[in-house]
């Protein structure tokens, strides 16, 4: 009979499906991404709504956010720590963009994946809630945010469809 896996692991495991892939929802988030040049990255269909390079910075400083957490920072993101301003959109920085946000997923999924069960259940500093709850958060924010990137993708005037 095959050991249990860990918490840690299975949350690891959760944040891994919702931007690699392989998630029963549907498409994660770097499924989608990989049609999406920096024109369509750039484009902003919708008034009053993110582009597609915006959400993928924002979801990058949340992974980041919950590695600062994890490591005893009291961080709330804002302005545009939350929602970075991206740059002038070349395929250079568009690879760029996503090569970062890769990165930081994957250092947040290690970190994850080596924390004690213990560590779950310890408050997040400077928040009501521990761990475990924050962690969750992080993954179903992923999948909010690819939700949106997938509705974006699908916009009229957005190239690459």
């Amino acid at each position: 009979m095959a050991t249990p896996k860990s918490q840690p692991v299975l949350l690891a495991e959760q944040l891994r499906r919702a931007f690699d892939g392989d998630a029963w929802h549907g498409p994660a988030l770097l499924e989608l991404l990989a049609d999406v040049d920096a024109a369509t990255a750039a484009a902003k269909p919708i008034a009053d709504a993110h582009s597609i390079w915006e959400l993928v910075l924002h979801i990058a400083v949340w992974d980041d956010a919950a590695m600062r957490r994890l490591d005893g920072d009291v961080w709330q993101p804002e302005g545009t720590d939350n929602f970075p301003i991206p740059p002038k959109p070349t395929a250079e920085a568009w690879r760029k963009a996503i090569g970062e946000a890769k990165r930081t997923h994957e250092r947040l999924v290690k970190t994850v994946a080596g924390l004690p069960e213990s560590r779950l259940r310890e408050r997040v500093p400077g928040k009501k809630y521990d761990f475990y709850f924050m962690l969750h958060g992080v993954a179903q924010h992923e999948l909010y945010h690819a939700g949106q990137i997938a509705i974006l993708k699908k916009a009229p005037g957005v190239s690459g469809k």
